[in-house]
């Protein structure tokens, strides 16, 4: 590459020969390179400019006479050969004054979005711009409409995991300060709401997406619902609803990540006030172990898994409590039990949502306590305690619970009751009890199962056992030949796991496997299933298949109906004609309600006898 390539300015270099040593020799001891003293630059100096030397050594600051000694100018060699330490501490005392005395200010730039923000500044990212931000309705909190680090808006991602639907614009912004509803029926479901362009006027209308913007009706209005849009798109509201912030904008202000606003929103739930400083704060952050593939041994396992059930557990709660409603109607009614039912309908938002949750979140399932209260003023203040016996399903959106106790029900009311949602702990108390078991006895389960559960290397077990000739069991349909490969291998394994999509028959071939195992005579068969309906199908295909069967629930379901009611235990006990003294006792309870004590002792004595004798 020639010279000129680096422009006319530059040097050509010139390179030595290494055989002209006068040159290149050099003696760095020598005594001409002996020197007695050095000068260091005065703290206090003004550097140099374009043009201008810089001080000779032994000049002060200015103002200092010519030729004295500088603030840091110290004698290195004294006459006797000894540093002077004097004066180098008395400059270094001076210099930390005065290097205390200079003030630093931070750029201001830097310091935009975490200093005092304004009430309506994002509470995500502190971006403040009154056309960019959106208030929440529900959590009296503003956000902006810009991404982020995140996919989506912050004004989005906070109404979808808050489960937020109504906003207003700031009144410094555009449009002024506006609840965004639909123009025909005042739906306020941001989520459902779009805008039609008027056909002669420079205007938009909002309507929802049902079913105002798709009824027949408009077809007369100067609208065109074909043009109809939602204002959220792309995970954003629409740049001329509100304004998205600039990349600068977005790059100045406080840079969140998609994990802190998840551990934010959980924050606020129980702190609304809480910031994103309050994240760091100790014993916030603390994430739970994460499951392991290979566990050490049982107490690794419970150590790892007993947090997470608790973690679920202050969910449900959490959920559960969090439901009280307020201003419910009630419509009485007297069960065939003599039990007093309560009916009510859970209040919806214009959307037609339940409120503040949907239905599916609160969980609720027949069997399930609730607590119903008057705080009215036209009967005496109640409260009573009923499990649920209907839910909401396609022929109604009614709630019915069946009270404990009908003392005091205020039956001739009907208006301003209240609804709070009992949350029972049986079903995690019992995890975590059998997590304890798991890990001081490893007795408590099959050695097989044992180091499975954990993860270890084992042996392939095979069973030996009497295969049937004709795997399909009496009763239920014929199996296919992947469901007999099923059945085949279950029988001859200590745990097996099948997996197949909806309609495949799952259930027939689980019904299947319990007929044959009950057919070998190894004893009773206890089949569990995580839900009530699905015990019952299955309880319903292996009766089918003349298998003797008892279906075992909770003592708040027994008042519940199914298909396969007649099989439950309580039910089975009711109907036995061997302990004729058993039903006299019975009918006597149901009759007057109550028993004296010693009949009571005589009939719980009976009982668990007639639940033995069944169980056998």
């Amino acid at each position: 590459m020639s010279v000129e390539a680096y422009g006319p300015s530059s040097q050509t270099l010139t390179f030595l020969d290494t055989e002209e040593a006068e040159l290149l020799g050099a003696d760095t001891q020598g005594s001409e390179f002996e020197f007695t003293d050095f000068t260091l630059p005065s703290q206090t100096q003004t550097p140099p400019g374009p043009g201008q030397a810089g001080p000779a050594q032994g000049q002060g600051p200015p103002g200092a006479g010519q030729g004295a000694p500088g603030p840091l100018e110290a004698q290195v060699n004294g006459p006797d050969g000894i540093l002077q330490n004097g004066a180098v501490d008395e400059n270094v005392a001076k210099t930390s004054q005065l290097l205390a005395e200079l003030n630093f200010e931070e750029d201001e730039e830097d310091t935009y979005y975490t200093k005092d923000l304004p009430v309506h500044a994002c509470s995500y990212c502190g971006i403040h711009d009154p056309a960019c931000v959106v208030y929440c309705n529900t959590s009296k909190k503003w956000f902006c409409n810009g991404r982020g680090n995140t996919s989506g808006s912050h004004i989005v991602n906070h109404l979808v995991r808050a489960k937020c639907k109504e906003v207003t614009l700031h009144k410094d912004g555009p449009l002024g300060e506006t609840v965004l509803e639909c123009y025909n029926c005042g739906c306020r479901n941001v989520f459902l709401l779009g805008f039609i362009p008027a056909k002669a006027d420079s205007v938009v209308v909002l309507l929802c997406r049902q079913p105002c913007a798709s009824q027949s009706s408009l077809k007369d209005i100067n609208w065109d619902s074909s043009q109809w849009q939602p204002l959220i798109q792309d995970r954003c509201f629409l740049s001329w609803l509100v304004k998205i912030p600039s990349e600068q904008e977005q790059l100045r202000a406080r840079q969140i990540t998609a994990q802190q606003i998840n551990k934010l929103e959980e924050l606020w739930k129980e702190n609304p006030s809480a910031t994103l400083e309050d994240l760091e704060k100790p014993g916030v952050d603390e994430e739970p172990q994460h499951v392991l593939l290979r566990y050490e041994d049982a107490y690794q396992y419970q150590n790892i898994f007993g947090p997470l059930v608790k973690l679920e557990a202050d969910y449900d709660k959490k959920l559960k409590e969090s439901q009280t409603q307020d201003n419910i109607t009630v419509r009485w009614d007297l069960g065939l039990n003599k039990k007093r039912i309560a009916y009510f309908t859970l209040p919806k938002t214009d959307s037609g949502f339940f409120s503040p949750l949907s239905f599916a979140d609160m969980r609720l399932m027949q069997g399930d306590e609730i607590c119903l209260r008057y705080k009215g003023d036209l009967a005496p203040l109640w409260k009573g305690i009923g499990h649920v016996i209907k839910v909401p399903d396609n022929y109604g959106d009614e709630i019915a619970i069946e009270l404990r106790s009908s003392v005091g029900a205020p039956v001739e009311v009907t208006h301003n009751f209240q609804v709070d949602f009992v949350w029972k702990s049986t079903s995690f108390d019992r995890m975590q009890s059998a997590l304890k078991t798991f890990a001081v006895d490893e007795t408590s389960v099959s050695g097989y199962i044992y180091h499975k559960l954990l993860g270890h290397e084992v042996e392939d077990v095979i069973i030996k056992c009497q295969l049937p000739k004709r795997f399909t069991a009496q009763g239920l349909p014929d199996l296919n030949h992947s469901q007999v490969y099923a059945v085949k291998t279950v029988l001859q394994r200590p745990l097996s796991l099948i997996q197949g999509p909806p309609g495949t028959g799952k259930t027939v071939t689980s019904a299947t496997i319990v007929y044959h195992l009950a057919r070998q005579g190894n004893g009773p068969v206890l089949v569990c299933a995580p839900s009530n309906i699905a015990v019952d199908q299955l309880t319903e295909k292996i009766h089918q298949t003349g298998l003797k069967v008892v279906r075992l629930c909770a003592k708040s379901r027994e008042a519940i109906d199914s298909p396969v009611s007649f099989l439950a235990l309580h039910n089975q006990i009711r109907n036995m004609d061997s302990m004729p003294e058993l039903q006299k006792l019975q009918q006597l309870k149901d009759e007057t309600g109550e028993l004296s004590s010693a009949d009571e002792k005589r009939y719980r004595a009976l009982k668990r006898t007639a639940e033995r004798e069944l169980l056998m």
